[in-house]
Parts: C-alpha cells; sequence; structure tokens
C-alpha cells in the first residue's frame, strides 16, 4: 500500500489510531519497530533537534531535508506538522510538491500567523490567519496534490487562542468546506474539556485527530467514546532522550569514566542494527565480487552437564533466562555484529534443539570426549575470522567488541576479578596481570591449568575466543596434525597449551564480570541478572 494511501486509511478509520511524533530517521525507525502505524513529524521536535525555537527559525527547505532521512528509513507514512505552511498559499504549493516528491503521505497546516509560534508558550500572542486566507491555502494544497490519497489535514488554534468553541467549529466548517481531509483540534487546558465541548457539537463526518499533551491524564477510552479519530503523541520521542542524554552526559562528565555508563546504554551494535548493517552485509554478499562472510562462530554446546531438573529434558544451553535460551541469548550477541554465519555443536539431547538456519554438527561422543573434539568436528569452519564460544556460558555483548578490536591472531576472554580459591575453573598465568592503568597493554598467556597456584593466578578463561584468518589455520593445523584419539580427551587449556609449547601466541583480553558459566542455580540466578 502507499504511504498516502495508508494515512489516510488510518485516518478514517472507524476505530482510534494513533500516530508517534519522530524528528529524525533513527526515531522514526524506533517508532516503527515499536508498532506504530504512522509518524508525526513534529515541528517543534525537529526545530530542537536542530538547536533552534519553533519559530520556523529552521527553514522549511531544512525540514524537508530532514523528512527525507525520516521517510528513506520507514516503511509507515507521514505526516508533517506543517505549521502555517512557511509562508502563502503559494508556499503552501510549493511544500505540497515537495512532500510528494519524497513520499510523505501528509501535512497538517494551523491557522496562526507566519511565523508561527508555539502553542504552549504562555504569554506569547497567538493571534489567527483569517478564515478565508486559511481556506485559500487548503484549497491551494488541495489543487497542487498529484496523489489523490495525498492527506491535508487542518489543524484550529481556536481554543490555544482563547476564542471558544463557537469560533473552533466556525473555523471547522469552514476548513471542512475548503477541502480538509482531516481536522486537528487542538487544546492547552488541562483536562479535555474542550475537546469534549467540541466534539459534542461537531455533526460532520470529517474525521478529527487531537493532540492530548495538556491533557495526559484523560483516559484514552474516552477519546475513542467520543468519536476522535487519530491521537498524536506529539513530543514524547525527543523529550525523553533529551532526559537520557542529559543523564549520560552529566554522569560521564562527573566520573570521567564510562563504567557506570555502559549498561545503560544501548550497544554500539545495536545502533549499527538500527542503521540497517545487515541489509549491506547481504548486499556486500550479493553484488562484491569475491565477497564472502569474513566472520563466523561455533558454539560448541554438547556437554552432558545438569542443574538439577532443568536439565532433565533439555541441554544446558537451552535453558531459558528471561524468556530467552541461553544459545539464543549468544547467537543474538553475535548477530548484533553481523555475525551469522553460525554453526552450533549438539550432543547431550540434541533431539531438542530446534530446527533454524544455522549450521547444526552433531558430537555423537559427547559422554566420552570434550570441547575440543567438539572444536575438531566443526573444523572445516574454521576460516577468516572466527568467534569460539562454549554453549553455557552468557556474556555481554561489548566483550565481542573488545574482541574485534584485538588484533592478534589468537585472543581470549579472561576475567581478571574471579575467585581463586574454587575448584574446577580454567585458571590463567599471564605475561602481565591486569591493570586498569595500562589496560590497553599487551598480555599473552603463559599457561592455562584448573590447579595453578593462587599466587600465579591472573584470571578465569571465560570460554570465549576469537581468531583472525591466519589464526583460526593455526587452531586447524593443530587439531588436524593431532591424533584423534588424544583429541577425544583434551580439554581447552590442553589445547591452549600446546599451541604455546608450539611457539604461538595467545594474547588476553581482561574484563571483569558481567558474564556467568551457567552451572548452577546460583549460577543462573546471576546470568538472570545480566539481562534484567
Amino acid at each position: 500500500m502507499k504511504k498516502t494511501s495508508h494515512l489516510k486509511q488510518l485516518i478514517q478509520s472507524k476505530q482510534l489510531e494513533f500516530l508517534m511524533e519522530a524528528h529524525n530517521g533513527m526515531s522514526s525507525i524506533i517508532a516503527q519497530e515499536a508498532g506504530f502505524k504512522g509518524i508525526w513529524g513534529s515541528g517543534l521536535s525537529i526545530s530542537a533537534s536542530l538547536g533552534v525555537r519553533d519559530n520556523n527559525e529552521a527553514s522549511w527547505t531544512q525540514v524537508i531535508d530532514v523528512l527525507e532521512f525520516m521517510s528513506d528509513a520507514t516503511d509507515i507514512p507521514i505526516l508533517l506538522d506543517g505549521d502555517t505552511g512557511y509562508g502563502n498559499f503559494n508556499n503552501v504549493r510549493r511544500l505540497i510538491k515537495k512532500l510528494e516528491q519524497r513520499d510523505i503521505a501528509g501535512v497538517c497546516i494551523e491557522d496562526k500567523l507566519f511565523p508561527k509560534t508555539n502553542s504552549f508558550i504562555n504569554g506569547e500572542s497567538q493571534d489567527l490567519a483569517d478564515i478565508d486566507e486559511f481556506c485559500g491555502k487548503i484549497k491551494a494544497a488541495k489543487d497542487t496534490q498529484k496523489d489523490p490519497d495525498f492527506c491535508v489535514v487542518a489543524r484550529v488554534e481556536a481554543f490555544i487562542a482563547g476564542l471558544g468553541l463557537e469560533e473552533a467549529l466556525k473555523r471547522a466548517e469552514a476548513y471542512e468546506n475548503a477541502g480538509a481531509d482531516a481536522l486537528l483540534i487542538h487544546s492547552k487546558k488541562s483536562t479535555a474539556e474542550d475537546i469534549v465541548d467540541f466534539m459534542k457539537h461537531w455533526k460532520k463526518n470529517t474525521p478529527i485527530i487531537i493532540v492530548p499533551t495538556k491533557y495526559y491524564s484523560t483516559p484514552t477510552e474516552l477519546f475513542n467514546k467520543i468519536g476522535i479519530s487519530t491521537i498524536i503523541w506529539a513530543n514524547h520521542s525527543i523529550r525523553s532522550s533529551v532526559q537520557a542524554i542529559k543523564e549520560t552526559v552529566n554522569t560521564i562528565h562527573k566520573e570521567q569514566h564510562l563504567k557506570n555508563i555502559e549498561s545503560n546504554i544501548v550497544s554500539v551494535s545495536e545502533i549499527f542494527r538500527l542503521q540497517g548493517s545487515d541489509e549491506l552485509a547481504q548486499a556486500e554478499k550479493q553484488y562484491l565480487p569475491g565477497y564472502e562472510l569474513s566472520l563466523s562462530s561455533i558454539i560448541l554446546a554438547a556437554g552432558a552437564s545438569k542443574i538439577d531438573s532443568l536439565t532433565e529434558n533439555i541441554p544446558k544451553c537451552l535453558i531459558d533466562i528471561n524468556n530467552k535460551t541461553i544459545l539464543d541469548h549468544q547467537i543474538d550477541a553475535f548477530k548484533k555484529f553481523n555475525i551469522s554465519d553460525i554453526t552450533i555443536v549438539r550432543g547431550d539431547k540434541k533431539e531438542a534443539f530446534l530446527e533454524n538456519q544455522y549450521t547444526n554438527i552433531d558430537n555423537n561422543s559427547f559422554h566420552e570426549t570434550h570441547e575440543v573434539y567438539s572444536l575438531y568436528l566443526a573444523k572445516e569452519k574454521l576460516k577468516n575470522e572466527c568467534f569460539i564460544s562454549y554453549g553455557d556460558i552468557v556474556f555481554k555483548d561489548y566483550f565481542i567488541h573488545e574482541c574485534l578490536n584485538n588484533k592478534s591472531d589468537i585472543s581470549i576472554i579472561v576475567d581478571s576479578s574471579c575467585k581463586k580459591d574454587a575448584s574446577n575453573k580454567d585458571y590463567i598465568s599471564a605475561t602481565k596481570e591486569y591493570d586498569p592503568i595500562n589496560f590497553n597493554q599487551d598480555t599473552y598467556l603463559t599457561k592455562m591449568n584448573r590447579k595453578i597456584d593462587a599466587n600465579s593466578i591472573h584470571g578465569e578463561f571465560i570460554g570465549l575466543i576469537k581468531t583472525s584468518k591466519k589464526g583460526s589455520n593455526i587452531l586447524l593445523e593443530a587439531l588436524s596434525s593431532l591424533p584423534e584419539e588424544e583429541l577425544k580427551t583434551m580439554h581447552m587449556q590442553d589445547l591452549l597449551n600446546h599451541l604455546i609449547e608450539k611457539g604461538h601466541q595467545i594474547s588476553i583480553i581482561y574484563i571483569q564480570g558481567n558474564w556467568a558459566d551457567v552451572n548452577t542455580i546460583a549460577d543462573l540466578h546471576l546470568a538472570t541478572n545480566l539481562y534484567a
């Protein structure tokens, strides 16, 4: 359906519909992903995002530039808050042409004088346009549009100007007769009194739109009952973003570090996702000669360890954490960084795995083997850059970002804050211990063992490895050269120690917490808190 037809259908719908404010491409994408069927291109919000007042200080061409990005970023229709039409009837005619060229579905123009004053600024004059002059703008807009479904909404400001119900009804009827597709009745009272009075006296069929910014406590059911067509949530994206930005910026300025910020803001990968990086990756695959996915991951999920009754019918990696399995949390983390070439090595209760678009490899000897043999079975997937992860760990997305920033051939994530008195953990010794001041210094693994003297422990390997293309070849060579029977008995620590003995460097990426190896109910609670 065309965007114009979609908007017209929304406005003329027999049920109450909603438009969500947006002010740039990103906020438009978010509104669409939230499920809104249409967008309000708010003049206030666009002006605010540009750092100017809502008094036509941003020119109409600057507003159009913003709208073009909003329209290109979304599939749902946009109704522009077109202020007074940015001038007289002739300005309105040119505006309509430019909006249609950019696939904007409609415009709302208000019956004030140019330059306009925001309706909610107290003490400012709210002088209204002459009725006949404003009707001329409506007619000019309707005569100019080429798409018959393009919507022209007339915004009645009589209540804002303090002129009362009679003036509002007179203007509404005149604008309907001039050809307006809908009427926006505006009020700045804290109750819906003006709107209810208007609807009691409005006997026409022209759809009525409202903006309940000031009378926000009125139940939506009332608007449905009195026959409102569409509600516009007019400025809440910009207001909430300002609040969030202020909190973040003030915290960073005060604390001079990012430690307490990172967990409260979206990841860079989420920005990439909203920008459509997945589509670009697929396009590169289709159009770039010789292109192939350069990033892959192998998830080792064959183990048969148990957690009470939770693993009675499913493997540990399929335990639910906040409505998503451990495995799905990992897959989602990889996909955020455009890693879609994913291989899962299954074993215990493999029949519980749902069919998916990923490569599944079965380790049918999972009772007698360990993670190295699972990796051996998936060795053909060791190509280019690759992540190797244990299937029973959960971790923050930024771990992947840290790995991608590390240019070593083989790197591993190590938690420097681990407890050193626990048993059966992959403890490591390194060339340097974690230094919060010089955390970017090159650090390499010297030994990994589950029985290292406490004074020599520098951290715990969490079960996440990243290899470059060369690093993948190093691992592949090791897996291919070792006897298969020996591989069946090896743990990951044995393989990594073997690589060190062969003269290969394994880089350490230190982190502190923010992950869980899910082996107990206590671990499960820790993992749940990570995604709270």
